[in-house]
């Protein structure tokens, strides 16, 4: 198994089902009973320096999202352009999610994951399986799909194993 491969296993053994659309809404409305119950002095909090804030985690998991759903609709439509990867902590670095309003994040997210649903949702089983390249590896729809899930579900097992705790 590549590094590669190994990276993806570890988000895609997070699914505990086969029904991972279903499991795409489930995750989503678990992150959003997390968020919808802080306050806004509570998303700012990060479990230790250098760490990322509540709020910049969330950010964080909308960018992600898009990247991945980027990436599915250019596959999806036979678009066999070689994707780059992305610096996760510059992009964090930079996402001025600590200077917005914990609503705000809350409303993007909610967006982001209604637009990933409906993009999922909506391809035809064909499409899922065309792939494409990102970082010199192959890579299909379906399974991009998937990682969106196991990535969400990862931040979330953070999210009460490090950050809940101690609001």
């Amino acid at each position: 198994m590549t590094d590669f491969e190994k990276y993806i296993q570890r988000y895609l053994d997070l699914i505990p089902t086969e029904d991972w659309l279903d499991e795409l809404k489930i995750v989503g409305k678990e992150t959003l009973d997390i968020y919808e119950n802080l306050f806004e002095d509570q998303s700012n909090y990060a479990y230790a320096e250098g760490k990322w804030s509540l709020k910049t985690l969330l950010q964080h998991l909308i960018d992600t999202e898009k990247v991945f759903a980027y990436r599915a609709l250019r596959f999806s439509r036979k678009d066999q352009s070689v994707v780059s990867g992305f610096d996760e902590e510059a992009w964090a670095n930079h996402s001025y999610a600590d200077s917005r309003t914990l609503k705000s994040l809350i409303k993007e997210f909610k967006l982001t994951r209604k637009q990933s649903f409906i993009f999922f949702k909506t391809l035809p089983e064909d499409a899922l399986q065309l792939s494409g390249t990102v970082n010199e590896n192959s890579i299909n729809v379906e399974t991009i799909g998937k990682l969106t899930v196991g990535h969400n579900i990862h931040h979330l097992n953070i999210i009460k194993e490090r950050y809940l705790q101690n609001l």
